[in-house]
């Protein structure tokens, strides 16, 4: 039986009535995985500080004219122990609990930790569905082969997802950092990547009325949502490792994620990448809030 959080710890402080586990719908599972940061470190206090963050985010939102913790009830489970582990058996601890929420028909809401812990939740549902495409929203192509000595770099987690699933599946969103040989595996693979460049040119809004429109049309029926923090613009988001300007904002970010729930089936997805700043609150806010959103379009 999965351990869960009180209403002091859990997420937007929710009373035993709405956040057990048999009775939510959802289930937050916090990964504080941290082995591979680069640059920027402290995404392993990242599960902790949107949880926190999250008990100043209103119950009702006023978009959806919802309380889904009371439609649909939010379990916050505790976080997993992997600061010890080795990668591979940390990814296996975060592989088998997916899969047994899977199982349990529970909608998962990962929160990390950095965004190594991405690939094991995607192995686990693309065993359920055979036709998962993956939405990834990020600063980074993440598709390095290694990085830094080691496969399971967090710069790597891309390229681990496309070696079980097919790239023409991988829709990614917001890149504009990347090494010569990600942007020649994207060319070569099949990856639809839409460069951030490109968007604030407005290459897809001369055919589409909304650009969101290009990448959901390349996706498959059930769709798994990556979400690097640093996808947003440092002037939103700056408690990532590696912020990298131009980034999207709230707003824009938002249209996408409701029109992707109005096209396709969400079966989970992941928030990854916060590392927080002592005392600079609006980040941990922020990535709250996504949280909510998130769960408010993708969930009925």
């Amino acid at each position: 039986m999965f351990k869960t959080l009180g209403i002091e710890d859990n997420f937007l402080g929710i009373e035993e009535e709405y956040s057990s586990f048999e009775n939510s719908k959802v289930v937050v599972l916090p990964v504080p995985y941290e082995k591979s940061v680069s640059y920027g470190k402290g995404t392993k206090d990242g599960p902790h500080a949107i949880l926190d963050a999250s008990h100043y985010v209103e119950f009702y939102d006023e978009e959806t004219k919802r309380e889904v913790h009371r439609e649909l009830g939010i379990s916050t489970l505790e976080p997993l122990e992997v600061a010890t582990l080795s990668e591979e058996a940390a990814l296996e601890l975060i592989y088998n609990n997916v899969v047994q929420l899977i199982q349990q028909n529970k909608f998962i809401v990962m929160i990390g930790g950095e965004h190594t812990i991405t690939q094991s939740a995607i192995a686990a549902f693309a065993e359920k569905y055979r036709d998962l495409s993956v939405l990834h929203i990020d600063a980074h192509s993440d598709l390095r082969s290694d990085y830094q000595g080691s496969k399971y770099s967090h710069a790597s987690v891309m390229a681990r997802v496309c070696e079980f699933l097919d790239p023409h599946r991988l829709v990614q969103i917001g890149i504009r950092a990347q090494s010569i040989e990600e942007a020649e595996f994207i060319e070569t693979s099949g990856i639809t990547t839409l460069y951030a460049h490109e968007i604030r040119a407005g290459k897809y809004t001369k055919l589409l009325k909304y650009w969101h429109d290009f990448p959901i049309d390349k996706l498959t029926q059930h769709v798994y949502v990556t979400f690097d923090l640093d996808g947003f613009d440092p002037s939103i988001m700056p408690a990532t490792g590696t912020p990298e300007p131009n980034g999207l904002f709230w707003n824009e970010t938002m249209k996408l994620l409701q029109r992707l729930s109005r096209k396709k089936i969400i079966v989970g997805c992941d928030i990854v990448e916060l590392a927080p700043i002592k005392e600079l609150h609006y980040p941990n806010l922020t990535a709250a809030k996504l949280v909510s959103k998130m769960i408010n379009y993708f969930v009925n």
